[in-house]
């Protein structure tokens, strides 16, 4: 049995919250239905869950029992997610799959930082973090130079002017 002292819980659950706190403030600044609050919530959350399991483990091990109550985690915040993608739903489009997809990974970053694996936690923040952040314009760039489809988001957004400028 593996005993934590204070300073690491602290430390394990507070880079849990932090964590999903930051991929939810992307998610508030983008006016999404899911953001700061909800997604550092799910990454404590998580993250002490995992702390209970990993206190029953040995030292470096994660366990069958911890094995299934990480699986137990991903199942459930897999319903959460499909609420988000619910919710957003407005004639027949789906639309909320980023929110989920930024539940699932604070989950993950939450199971994370209770295992105390804290390279993988910066390493994968960090990339969730930039992808958030310029994703959606090197998606468009990609699509102009790959001549893919119309992002029909932008369509909706962009002025109608008749086909002439300036009349």
């Amino acid at each position: 049995m593996t005993e934590l002292d204070w300073p690491e819980i602290l430390l394990r659950l507070g880079a849990a919250t932090l964590a999903g706190c930051a991929i939810g403030l992307d998610r508030d600044l983008h006016g999404k239905p899911i953001g700061l609050k909800t997604l550092g919530i799910v990454g404590l959350s998580t993250a002490t869950i995992v702390l209970l399991t990993v206190q029953f483990a040995e030292p470096g091990k994660i366990t069958d029992a911890a094995s299934r109550v990480i699986q137990g985690i991903l199942t459930g915040i897999g319903f959460l997610g499909a609420g988000v993608i619910v919710h957003e739903s407005r004639r027949f489009r789906v639309r909320g799959l980023t929110s989920a997809a930024c539940t699932f990974l604070a989950a993950c970053l939450g199971i994370i930082c209770g295992t105390g694996q804290w390279r993988i936690v910066l390493v994968a923040l960090t990339f969730a973090l930039v992808l958030l952040t310029i994703g959606r314009s090197v998606e468009r760039w990609l699509h102009r130079a790959l001549g893919g489809r119309e992002d029909p988001h932008q369509a909706e957004t962009l002025p109608k002017t008749g086909g002439r400028e300036g009349s």
